[in-house]
């Protein structure tokens, strides 16, 4: 198989393997819908997957890797598809419409002035995927607080050992597409995935669930937001 026609399978399966893990937020909308109400969960993961998937669509566009935009126009579809349920259903609309309002105005934000590196396209090109970078590792923080309380609590049956081995297989595609291509912007955010997400693995080792309850902390939080 000649390297073009692997990197053409790669990005293939790695965009699959997304799309299912995106569709994650669909199980969370169902129990909204089903209940009529968010309960106290919060709209914040769907935001700010919807912000990470549009950063990083704008970088696949001006790359010209259509790998990299076709996921993230499924990608940032659901995630604003998610945010337009979680809204229906929330009784704190006002929060919701305020933190969507800011992702908005931070996203305007960066096109418009990376628009005006339009003359300097290598310049505009990195500081898109700086930008990317820090929204994805910001997602990264997400889990942190669920790792805490395993090893307080020695016990990991509060992490939903099927999703957290999805990413680690998700991030692992990526980060191999990424040094395919030689672009570091995909190897960075991707390589801490993986490093995450042997980390909880490894938490199911030295602390094996008492009784294996699945129910973790939001899943749309522990999806790589790319």
């Amino acid at each position: 198989m000649s390297a073009v026609a692997y990197d053409s399978l790669l990005s293939t399966t790695a965009v699959i393997s997304t799309v299912f893990q995106f569709l994650s937020g669909a199980m969370i909308c169902r129990k909204y819908i089903q209940k009529k109400s968010t309960g106290d969960s919060s709209g914040v993961p769907f935001i700010c997957g919807f912000l990470s998937c549009s950063f990083w669509l704008r970088y696949g566009v001006l790359t010209n890797e259509q790998s990299i935009v076709l996921v993230n126009i499924i990608g940032s579809t659901l995630f604003l598809v998610y945010t337009l349920i979680y809204y229906v259903f929330t009784v704190n609309k006002r929060a919701c419409v305020k933190q969507f309002g800011f992702v908005l105005t931070v996203l305007v934000v960066v096109i418009l002035f990376t628009n005006r590196l339009e003359d300097q396209r290598d310049r505009m090109i990195h500081v898109t995927g700086i930008v990317c970078c820090i929204v994805t590792v910001c997602f990264f923080a997400a889990p942190l607080a669920s790792l805490l309380h395993v090893i307080r609590a020695k016990n990991s049956e509060s992490l939903p050992l099927p999703l957290i081995a999805t990413s680690f297989l998700v991030s692992l595609q990526w980060l191999i597409y990424g040094i395919l291509i030689s672009d570091s912007f995909i190897q960075i955010p991707n390589f801490l995935g993986c490093i995450l997400s042997l980390l909880q693995l490894g938490l199911f080792v030295l602390y094996p669930p008492r009784s294996y309850s699945g129910h973790g902390y939001k899943l749309v939080e522990q999806a790589v937001p790319f």
